[in-house]
């Protein structure tokens, strides 16, 4: 090989890109949205701004993808899967801190994007993409802090250390000998109950906007789901004498005309929810106290249920587009003996 060649894809680096293109087209139709709603004008500028990464991910991803002979995916259409015109379903704050979330997970994304490619041009790319995804995220942060609408994680005071476990205590029994909360678990459980305060918020929003029967009852349910998770933390932190955080869910408007199609709200709910539970099973696993760390795993559970009916409903309605995918050898075998 030409050491000025590249190497093909690995399934890693294809899984990547693709999944990249699916997020990257719906991110844009989420950025017109909101461009068309959201009043502060240095929002505005970022949203604007956002549109303009948009495009050119989604034709830097075309060209690499036409580059290896892959199929370009579908993934998302403003003319399909939004609607500027719709009017404000979110309040002004809860715009943003849906776009600062938005963007949080999409750092995270990247973060794991680059990790796994080693193509020298991919690298390149989800690098540039890591770049841009975190000088965002802090702008819409630094927004937040502004409008002193950023919900800090409780403050504590730590007692003096170090200081080295010297019983099995410390691992909690599930109904008794339950020990304070440490910083680690309490990270943990209190932005699992931001991230469900506002989820509850999105999925109240989303089911009375959604088209089809079966997408609006869908979404209830998230709501519902996202409310008794809100609780479960919110009792946690509690127990150790520790603030709880807010809810946003007073800030959805009454509108019921849809700013998206089914299909990519959908999609945007089944793609956090999954995150979600990954989130929950590093948090399982990070809490050493074994009812908090059993609680994750339950809700966990749930919440994986619950996205699976989600893809469901998206291979019913055929809004599942299938990732890239070796051949199938022994369909191939199959077709060949009946012929």
């Amino acid at each position: 090989m030409n050491a000025n060649q590249n190497p093909a894809l690995s399934s890693a680096e294809i899984a990547q890109l693709w999944t990249g293109y699916l997020n990257t087209s719906m991110s844009k139709c989420i950025f017109l949205y909101f461009s068309n709603t959201i009043e502060d004008q240095k929002l505005q500028s970022m949203l604007q701004e956002g549109i303009t990464f948009s495009d050119v991910h989604i034709q830097e991803l075309t060209g690499i993808f036409e580059k290896e002979g892959i199929s370009v995916p579908y993934g998302f259409k403003p003319e399909e899967d939004v609607n500027t015109a719709a009017p404000k379903l979110f309040s002004e704050n809860s715009s943003l801190h849906f776009l600062y979330n938005y963007v949080m997970f999409a750092v995270s994304y990247y973060a794991l994007a680059k990790t796994l490619a080693v193509r020298p041009d991919v690298v390149e790319y989800f690098n540039k993409c890591l770049f841009e995804a975190n000088e965002y995220e802090t702008k819409l942060k630094n927004m937040l802090i502004d409008k002193d609408l950023y919900v800090r994680s409780p403050h504590i005071i730590p007692v003096k250390g170090p200081n080295f476990v010297e019983s099995k205590k410390f691992m909690g029994g599930i109904f008794v000998d339950k020990r304070p909360l440490n910083v680690i678990e309490i990270t943990n459980i209190h932005s699992s109950l931001k991230r469900n305060a506002l989820g509850s918020s999105i999925m109240i929003g989303f089911s009375q906007v959604a088209r089809s029967k079966e997408v609006g009852q869908f979404m209830e349910r998230g709501r519902d789901i996202a409310a008794k998770h809100t609780k479960i933390f919110s009792q946690m932190l509690q127990e150790s004498y520790l603030p709880v955080t807010m809810s946003w869910d007073m800030e959805v408007t009454d509108s019921t005309i849809p700013p998206f199609s089914d299909k990519l709200m959908m999609f945007m709910t089944t793609s956090l929810i999954a995150l979600g539970a990954g989130i929950y099973a590093t948090s399982a696993a990070a809490s050493a106290r074994k009812d908090i760390s059993l609680n994750f795993i339950r809700l966990s559970a749930e919440i994986a249920n619950y996205a699976e009916d989600g893809a469901n409903i998206l291979i019913k309605n055929g809004w599942f587009e299938e990732p890239p995918h070796p051949a199938d050898h022994d369909e191939l075998v199959n077709r060949g003996e009946k012929s």
